[in-house]
């Protein structure tokens, strides 16, 4: 009653007077021909396990699908699992659990098998083609009523189901989470009156995908079935589409095509509960995306922006099953990085080279990053920015894939492989990092900030260009908008600029203060506070030093030796400390360095102002203060005015001191916690230990008094 094809060939479904119900015949099986498996054998096991993991999966998901892998090679099963969308989680349970029984009894154990049931779909193979494919490509099920129309208006009858299809799967794309619709047309003649109709896909396709795949089945849907037939199905692991002159589905048709006098309308019919709960989540999510904004500002899109964001990133959602079959189900050998969030996995997508970066599983972890990179790199495409390929939010996963960067990042050839960076590679990474960052501050549709500017997130092409990523920090600027303050300091320290370490400010000047920070690592071909000590001098003091000193020479990488162009590089260093002054105003914007970049001589560049205050053991800063007053023995002279005298001095002065005691440089000079209440509990600061001399940090405490 079924037959296999990608061809037109089909057989026909027989229905007497006295068949027996449709159910009757279930499962409607589609056997392949690569092969067969022994009973007993770790193959039958594999797929017994698969059968009931999608069982499960499927009806526990909210798009009652699932797909994944079982064993090792040359036991691995593949399978999915895809129940009608219109079934509750109870029905799709059950067709599951006919899966379970059935999947060891049909096609004589053969590998590739395919179990078509009216509730659900389900395809097991030894290979992974079917998983990654985005239509219906190989194997698949076609099934056809025997019985013919009893309308002579064939022809019509062929529009009228071309039409419903069409409505129905244009339904299913643009208003379904599930890719699924359900359609009725009413007509006058007799023959064919009521026609229904359903389109479903696999709901780890994008929308695109769906629509192509769907549209294919429609284009060729009367080259497949008999011009007058009653009904017919295409069931496959990626789209399915059916036609009947009898009702199959539960509930009122998604999509109504009434016949009023000739004319085409299309109306869409959605249950009044249905509505109703439409609109107390649409009301739920904008009173709390609202409430999210007033109360963190700088975390989070306006709404507008927000859902022009999804538009802009759902059409590259790729399906879970895809990035399994490119990794290798995330094989170990795979795996290329690890991070704060997760691992990184090699895999081949559409014969594309893909880095697959997955956050780690049930763990809400990075998931703010996560989204804010997907609709931010969405929006960004710049040879300097690393490309994103697509995402996935599939069974629990949380999977950002992007183009694959053979070289790794800039920070291993940085500070571990130096001699394979000579200096014409090095000017041409930090051109490229400055027109990356010019075009995310200047030239992008919006302007944003990238807040985590470092070594270890430029990352290298195969032409060792450098390409800007992880944007899991990033914020989007409105285009007037200068600065912002935020109370959540993030990103890396030693890059971060001084005004968002202590004050929480952050701008395009933070993001040019981090470049400057790059520029002078790739000049030294060292890492800022990256010595074997604590109180190893700043890589940046040691650049100011030398800038003074007119010795510059002295500091430039040694693994380049003499193989460089002095001009260019006195002319970053000189950049570079631009970009660090203390006060963001001093700074250059990326398109002044880009000029600066380009300019033929140095004397052409700006005079830096004096070097930095953090860079100084200054006296300004109130870490400085308090300690200055603690060694001439006036604390008193800093307590709060408003205290006037109406204090004990001594419990002050013990204070003063634990809290002394407690920020010393080394952690083994700190008191513990307990130790801090044994001494504020001691009744004389006499029996406090003494404070270790001042620490060489608070040279960078002298930025909380800014520059004027």
């Amino acid at each position: 009653m079924l037959r296999r094809s990608s061809s037109v060939a089909h057989a026909v479904l027989l229905f007497a007077a006295v068949a027996l119900p449709l159910a009757a015949a279930q499962p409607w099986p589609v056997c392949g021909t690569s092969g067969t498996y022994t009973a007993g054998s770790t193959y039958e096991t594999n797929l017994d396990n698969l059968a009931f993991s999608l069982s499960t999966n499927a009806s526990s998901s909210p798009t009652l699908f699932a797909s994944g892998t079982v064993g090792s090679a040359p036991n691995t099963v593949y399978g999915l699992l895809l129940c009608r969308g219109d079934v509750n989680p109870s029905d799709c349970a059950d067709c599951g659990t006919l899966v379970v029984q059935d999947v060891a009894q049909v096609c004589n154990r053969t590998k590739d098998k395919i179990l078509v049931y009216n509730q659900c779909y389900a395809q097991f193979s030894d290979k992974r083609d079917f998983l990654a494919a985005t239509n219906n490509s190989g194997v698949y099920s076609l099934l056809i009523s025997g019985t013919n129309i009893t309308s002579t208006d064939v022809a019509g009858y062929d529009r009228a189901v071309t039409e419903l299809l069409n409505a129905t799967v244009r339904y299913a794309v643009e208003n379904s989470t599930r890719l699924f619709a359900t359609g009725q047309r009413v007509g006058t003649d007799p023959g064919f009156s009521k026609i229904y109709s359903m389109a479903q896909c696999s709901p780890d396709l994008s929308p695109g995908q769906c629509r192509s795949c769907l549209d294919g089945l429609v284009g060729r849907w009367w080259d497949t079935f008999p011009l007058n037939g009653r009904g017919a199905r295409v069931a496959g692991p990626r789209c399915y589409l059916r036609s009947e002159l009898g009702s199959f589905y539960t509930g009122s048709p998604m999509v109504r095509l009434p016949n009023n006098s000739g004319s085409k309308i299309l109306v869409i019919i959605l249950p009044t509960v249905s509505v109703a709960i439409i609109i107390a989540v649409i009301s739920l999510c904008i009173w709390n995306v609202r409430k999210k904004t007033r109360l963190a500002k700088e975390e989070y899109l306006s709404e507008n922006d927000a859902t022009e964001d999804f538009e802009s990133v759902k059409s590259t959602l790729l399906s879970l099953a895809s990035l399994q079959v490119a990794t290798d189900n995330f094989h170990e050998s795979k795996k290329i990085g690890e991070g704060g969030f997760g691992a990184v996995y090699k895999g081949i997508l559409n014969g594309q080279e893909v880095a697959v970066k997955r956050m780690t599983k049930g763990s809400n972890q990075g998931l703010e990053e996560l989204k804010n990179e997907l609709v931010l790199v969405a929006k960004l495409h710049h040879r300097n920015l690393v490309r994103l390929v697509g995402f996935c939010l599939d069974e629990g996963e949380r999977l950002l894939i992007y183009e694959y960067m053979p070289n790794k990042s800039l920070d291993t050839f940085l500070f571990e492989q130096r001699r394979q960076l000579d200096w014409a590679i090095r000017f041409k990474i930090i051109e490229g990092i400055a027109r990356g960052l010019q075009y995310l501050h200047e030239d992008s549709q919006k302007k944003i900030v990238h807040r985590d500017m470092k070594a270890s997130n430029i990352l290298l092409d195969a032409d060792m260009n450098p390409k800007i990523g992880d944007f899991g920090l990033a914020r989007l600027f409105g285009q007037d908008q200068t600065r912002d303050v935020t109370s959540r300091i993030a990103g890396t320290f030693g890059y971060m600029s001084p005004e968002y370490v202590l004050r929480g400010q952050y701008s395009t000047k933070s993001d040019v203060f981090s470049f400057g920070i790059l520029v002078i690592e790739i000049v030294m071909g060292r890492r800022r506070n990256n010595g074997p000590e604590l109180n190893d001098e700043d890589i940046l003091s040691i650049v100011w030093r030398h800038w003074e000193e007119g010795a510059i020479a002295e500091m430039i990488d040694h693994s380049l030796g003499r193989n460089y162009s002095e001009t260019e590089v006195v002319k970053c260093v000189n950049i570079g400390l631009l970009c660090v002054q203390q006060n963001p105003v001093d700074r250059p914007t990326m398109a002044d360095v880009m000029i600066l970049l380009n300019s033929d001589i140095t004397c052409t560049l700006p005079a830096l102002a004096p070097r930095p205050a953090y860079l100084i053991d200054g006296t300004s800063g109130y870490s400085q203060t308090v300690w200055r007053h603690w060694e001439e023995g006036t604390v008193t002279e800093i307590i709060d005015h408003s205290l006037g005298r109406n204090y004990l001095e001594a419990e002050v002065v013990k204070c003063v001191k634990i809290g002394l005691l407690c920020v010393q440089q080394n952690p083994i000079e700190r008191p513990t916690m307990a130790d801090v209440m044994v001494l504020h509990n001691s009744e004389t600061t006499c029996s406090l230990p003494a404070p270790a001399p001042r620490p060489t940090y608070l040279s960078m405490e002298a930025l909380v008094t800014p520059k004027p």
